[in-house]
């Protein structure tokens, strides 16, 4: 039954697989895609659930497999390279199009879909884990309480945890690219380590350095607020590298020294231990102000982040799969709400 039926491509990643076991235990009907054949086969053999063997950018392929499920949750980064040709081959097919991206270029790319999305009457929304659910929610919280709201200033940090193979070989894909805000409406790159701050998450303070995060693409469509910049929580030693970089950024651009370091990266370990998974928390913070010096603040605390992700990833698509969906482009705050996060277990949100 196609109308009950999620595809999730890059289903056997670190965040895949976390996906695929909150479906099963939602008893989620799964469809497990992607290109490495054996890697399919063991997690089959494990879920239970049927697999389809398909590269991304084999159009007529990636189109058949799409055809058997009402919604794709993607999960093979970065987005960058993979977005494109997924939306696409959504469009062609009615599949509701659902990512767990964080970079904010994928964020603008697919925007620019909104018109063919509505024609086709598919959902295009990016973006359904850490990245960017409870920023997003945040931000349009803040923004309702200040509806004249011109700046908006975000921040997350973590307890434990600790980074995916995937996360990483996003990361190492934007070396060099140095920060990014959103200015008047308009993206402005900054030299990173340029902006720091120091954030009160409630449970913690700590300081902060600005980053490209995906909300600066996000959060303006979602709020409408034209002045936005993010923080994430970082320690001296960070911030202090964060500005040597900048001298070095020819470098950490060139194609070759990626290679080596996505080689590296490609020996490690998949991901944070199921221990340090249960264990993490997610703290955000938001700020808001207008023309007339009116300040408010809140804050979240949340499960951590990968956790967030299975959980919000497979919450959103639950809602397209009872028939809850706003054709187009949309945030999960556009399309739900800014009490979507707080149908999160053990989330809290505080206002100051």
């Amino acid at each position: 039954m196609r109308a009950r039926t999620l595809i999730i491509y890059g289903s056997y990643g670190y965040t895949g697989q976390l996906v695929v076991a909150e479906c099963k235990r939602k008893n989620i009907q799964v469809i497990l895609a992607g290109r490495d054949a054996p890697k399919l086969q063991r997690q089959s053999a494990e879920s239970g659930f049927p697999y389809e063997v398909v590269d991304v950018h084999q159009a007529g392929a990636l189109r058949e497999v799409l055809a058997k499920g009402i919604a794709v949750i993607h999960c093979a980064g970065p987005f960058v390279h993979t977005a494109q040709a997924m939306v696409e081959a959504c469009l062609q097919t009615q599949t509701h199009y659902t990512d767990i991206t964080g970079e904010y270029r994928v964020f603008e790319q697919l925007a620019g879909y909104d018109a063919r999305a509505k024609a086709s009457g598919i959902m295009v929304l990016p973006g359904t884990g850490f990245d960017v659910v409870p920023s997003d929610c945040l931000a349009v919280h803040l923004k309702n309480r200040l509806p004249s709201a011109t700046h908006l200033q975000l921040a997350f940090a973590m307890s434990k945890g600790g980074l995916s193979r995937g996360t990483k070989r996003t990361m190492i894909e934007g070396l060099g690219e140095g920060g990014c805000i959103r200015e008047n409406g308009t993206l402005v790159p900054i030299a990173l380590g340029d902006r720091t701050a120091e954030i009160d998450f409630g449970a913690f303070r700590t300081k902060a350095l600005c980053i490209p995060w995906g909300d600066i693409a996000t959060a303006w469509r979602s709020t409408g607020i034209p002045n936005i910049e993010v923080y994430a929580g970082a320690t001296e030693a960070m911030i202090k590298n964060a500005r040597r970089a900048r001298y070095i950024n020819w470098l950490l651009r060139r194609a070759w020294l990626k290679r080596i370091l996505l080689r590296k990266i490609d020996r490690q370990k998949p991901g944070p231990s199921r221990e340090k998974l249960e264990a993490g928390r997610s703290y955000l913070w938001g700020r808001v102000w207008d023309a007339e010096g009116r300040t408010l603040e809140s804050r979240l605390e949340t499960v951590s982040g990968y956790q967030l992700t299975a959980v919000t990833a497979v919450l959103i698509a639950e809602k397209i799969i009872q028939g809850n969906v706003k054709p187009g482009y949309q945030t999960p705050a556009m399309a739900y709400g800014a009490d979507l996060i707080l149908e999160v277990p053990s989330t809290h949100r505080t206002d100051s």
